[in-house]
Formats: structure tokens, C-alpha cells, sequence
């Protein structure tokens, strides 16, 4: 999944991407307020990290934006606003959640996920598809109760599609998901990938929709 962290501190900024980094997350950084308005408005992302205090734009109006825009991507403010009143205006602004500065990264990270299962309108940390299970935690994935060992880009693959359960994700999709900003997405990528999963999880797991993209079997054979 990628996450978009809007951070203009260059310390904060990669603390918070080494972080997410060290547990699967896929990292954008935009250091002012522009171009992190124009990356959430023109680009794909799981959830976006927003600081408040942005220069050039700051985060209140960038959320404004956004929400006028009709974009509705999962927003954690963290910011050194710590106020009942400004987290307030935060929420009402439009921000999920908000946590005030100074934090620990391990509160960000959980409420991080906490705010992807919300949004994938799951409430625990492990995700179910027909017999795939996805601990997100211990990161873990298991077909029919028995473990896969996967790599990370691996897992990111099982946890897009078990996350979006139900829906057909394009190659597009995929790609934006589970790669850097800069990667080359060589579709072919992407089908070798998929390939390779269907050896690993089994016949039937992964489904293809002809000129569409995959999705995951929500029922047990």
C-alpha cells in the first residue's frame, strides 16, 4: 500500500517513512503544502499522513481542497496543533484521525492501520478472503490455516487484494500499490507476479477478469 507522508521537517518526515518502510508500506514524500495538494488530488494513494503546518499551503486548507475535490482518501494529521479546539477544526476540516505532536511511531503506525481497516471497512488485523487470511500484525498470510512465506512485495500483493475482496483491481491499480513512485511498472511485471502467486496460494485463489485486472476468491472451493 502506498501512503502519502506531507511533512516539510526533513528528520520527522523520514522517521515516519523509515517506519512504515520497515513494516511493507510503500513511502511518497511531499515537503510543502502544493505538492502535496497536487500529489493527493492527481495520484493513488492507501492513506495520506498530514501535517498541519505546511508551507506554501497549509494542511487545514489542503484537507478543504480535497474534500471539495471529491477525494476521499483516508487523512492522519499529526501536528504540533494539539488543542481540543484544532483537533476540532482538523476532523471538521476533514481528517480521520489526529494525533498531536510529540508521538511514538508505534502509535502511528497502529493508528494507521487502524484507519486502512476502517476504510477497507474491516475492524481487526486480520483480514479474511474465502480461505486466504492476512495477519496484518505479524505479517502473515495462510491458505486454508496453512502459512505461505512470501516476500514483501509478495504480501503486498495478497493484502491489496484480500483488502479490496469483492472488487476487480486493474494492472494499474497493482502497480501504484505496490510500487515506488519512480519504479518502472512494466505490466509484465505485474503478470509474472500474479503468476507466481497462483503457485504459491493455489488453483482458484487468484481470479483473472479478462481485460480488467484480478481479484481475490471471496468463497471456499
Amino acid at each position: 500500500m502506498r501512503i502519502l507522508i506531507a511533512e516539510d521537517e526533513a528528520f520527522v518526515a523520514n522517521s515516519i517513512a523509515s517506519s512504515l518502510q520497515a513494516v511493507g508500506f510503500i513511502v511518497d514524500v511531499a515537503r510543502d503544502g502544493e505538492e502535496a495538494w497536487f500529489r493527493g488530488s492527481t495520484e493513488t494513494y492507501a492513506a495520506i499522513i498530514l501535517d498541519l503546518g505546511l508551507p506554501s499551503l497549509d494542511g487545514i486548507s489542503i484537507l478543504k481542497r480535497w474534500r471539495a475535490e471529491g477525494i476521499q482518501t483516508p487523512v492522519l494529521v499529526l501536528s504540533a496543533r494539539g488543542t481540543w479546539a484544532e483537533r476540532v477544526d482538523g476532523i471538521d476540516s476533514g481528517a480521520d484521525d489526529y494525533l498531536p505532536k510529540p508521538y511514538q511511531m508505534q502509535e502511528v503506525v497502529a493508528r494507521l492501520r487502524a484507519l486502512l481497516r476502517r476504510a477497507g471497512g474491516h475492524s481487526q488485523s486480520v483480514l479474511t478472503a474465502g480461505k486466504v487470511e492476512v495477519d496484518l500484525k505479524a505479517r502473515i498470510v495462510s491458505v486454508g490455516g496453512a502459512m505461505i512465506q512470501l516476500t514483501p512485495l509478495e504480501f503486498r500483493l495478497v493484502h491489496h487484494l484480500v483488502n479490496n475482496k469483492g472488487k476487480v483491481v486493474s494492472q494499474i491499480e497493482l502497480a501504484d500499490a505496490l510500487y515506488e513512485h519512480d519504479h518502472d511498472r512494466d505490466a509484465n511485471a505485474i503478470e509474472a507476479l500474479i503468476s507466481r502467486m497462483r503457485r504459491k496460494l493455489g488453483p482458484g485463489v487468484i481470479e483473472n477478469k479478462r481485460g480488467f485486472g484480478y481479484r481475490i476468491a471471496t468463497e471456499q472451493p
